[in-house]
C-alpha cells in the first residue's frame, strides 16, 4: 500500500460524478467532511458551522455553506462559484470513498462512519421517503452513468438482500443501488494514521457528544470561547436540529416526502434488531469478511479508536 491515498476509481452513477473534483481549487484551510451515507454527515456539517460560528449567526444555510460537491444535481459551476465567493474557512460534503478523491495533504478530512445495520435502517427510510420527483430528476439528468436508481422495494428485506450482497460499481461487492458503505469506510480507515485525517463514529457522538464535538474542535484548530460550548451542543442536538430541519437538511429537505422532518429521522442506533434475521445477520458477516479488516469492522461496531 502506497504512503499516501491515491485516485483509482472513477465513481459515475444516477446520485454522483467523481470528475466535478477535477475542478475544485483548494484552499489550505479547506475543510472535507466524507461518509458514505447516513453516517452523520448532516450532523458534522451541523457541528461544523456552529464551530466557525459559534454565536450561530450564520452566512447562509449550513446545507447551503457546505455543498455536496460531488452531487450531479445542482451544476456545477453553480457549487463553485459559491465557494469560490466564500470568505469564510469552506467546509465541503463528498460521499465519496478515498480512493475516488485527488487526495491533498493541506486539506483536513473529518471521516464519519457508522455500524452498517444501521446505515442500512436510516438508508431504508432516506429510500422510501424520498419524492418520484427526485428519483426522476436523478434519473433524466444529463450525463448520468450506470443504471438508473430503481424504485424501493415495498419488502425491507427485499432491498436488505440487495444491498448487502450486490455491488452498483464493479469493484464492489455491496450498496447496490447505491454505493458500498463497506469500501467506503475502509478506503478511509486504512489511511486514518495521517495527520490530517481524522476518523468519528458515529456511536461515539452519541455517547459523547461534547468530547466528540471537542476533538473535532482540537482537530480542525479552531479555538472555542469556554462560555460558548454549551450552547453548541444544545444547538446540534438531534432536538433542535429537527426543530431547525429546513436549515441543515439537504436542500431544505424538499426532495422528501414529509421534508426535514423526514430526512432527520431518529438518529438512533440498534433498530435494526429488531428487523434483520439470522439468516441476514449471517450475510452481513460474510460482507464484512469481504471487505473489512478485523480492526475496522470492530470499530465500526463498537466505536473508540
Amino acid at each position: 500500500m502506497s504512503n499516501l491515498p491515491q485516485q483509482k476509481h472513477i465513481y459515475q452513477n444516477h446520485h454522483m460524478d467523481s470528475t466535478r473534483w477535477d475542478y475544485f481549487v483548494p484552499r489550505d484551510d479547506d475543510i472535507v467532511i466524507a461518509t458514505s451515507y447516513k453516517a452523520g454527515t448532516t450532523w458534522t456539517q451541523a457541528i461544523v458551522a456552529h464551530l466557525l460560528f459559534p454565536d450561530g449567526c450564520f452566512p447562509a444555510a449550513p446545507f447551503e455553506m457546505s455543498p455536496w460537491l460531488d452531487m450531479r444535481i445542482i451544476p456545477l459551476e453553480i457549487v463553485l462559484n459559491k465557494l469560490k465567493a466564500q470568505q469564510h474557512r469552506r467546509f465541503i460534503k463528498t460521499h465519496l470513498p478515498l480512493d475516488g478523491l485527488s487526495y491533498n495533504a493541506n486539506i483536513k478530512y473529518l471521516y464519519i462512519a457508522r455500524d452498517p445495520r444501521d446505515v442500512f435502517m436510516s438508508l431504508w427510510n432516506h429510500y422510501t421517503k424520498m419524492k418520484d420527483e427526485t428519483r426522476m430528476l436523478m434519473n433524466m439528468l444529463s450525463g448520468r452513468e450506470g443504471d438508473e436508481l430503481p424504485p424501493p422495494p415495498d419488502d425491507i428485506h427485499d432491498f436488505w438482500r440487495g444491498w448487502i450482497t450486490r455491488g452498483a460499481f464493479a469493484w464492489e461487492h455491496d450498496g447496490w443501488p447505491y454505493w458500498s458503505h463497506l469500501s467506503n469506510v475502509q478506503s478511509w480507515w486504512d489511511f486514518r494514521h495521517l495527520p490530517n485525517i481524522e476518523l468519528f463514529n458515529y456511536g461515539d457522538m452519541l455517547t459523547d457528544t461534547e468530547g466528540e464535538i471537542r476533538r473535532m474542535a482540537a482537530f480542525l484548530e479552531i479555538e472555542i470561547p469556554q462560555n460558548a460550548w454549551s450552547g453548541i451542543v444544545k444547538a446540534v442536538s438531534f432536538a433542535e436540529m429537527k426543530n431547525q430541519g429546513e436549515l441543515y437538511a439537504p436542500g431544505g429537505g424538499e426532495l422528501w416526502k414529509g421534508g426535514a422532518k423526514t430526512f432527520l429521522h431518529k438518529g438512533t442506533n440498534g433498530r435494526w434488531r429488531d428487523v434483520l434475521s439470522d439468516d441476514e445477520l449471517a450475510q452481513y458477516d460474510a460482507a464484512c469478511d469481504r471487505v473489512l479488516s478485523k480492526e475496522c469492522r470492530a470499530w465500526l461496531e463498537n466505536g473508540v479508536l
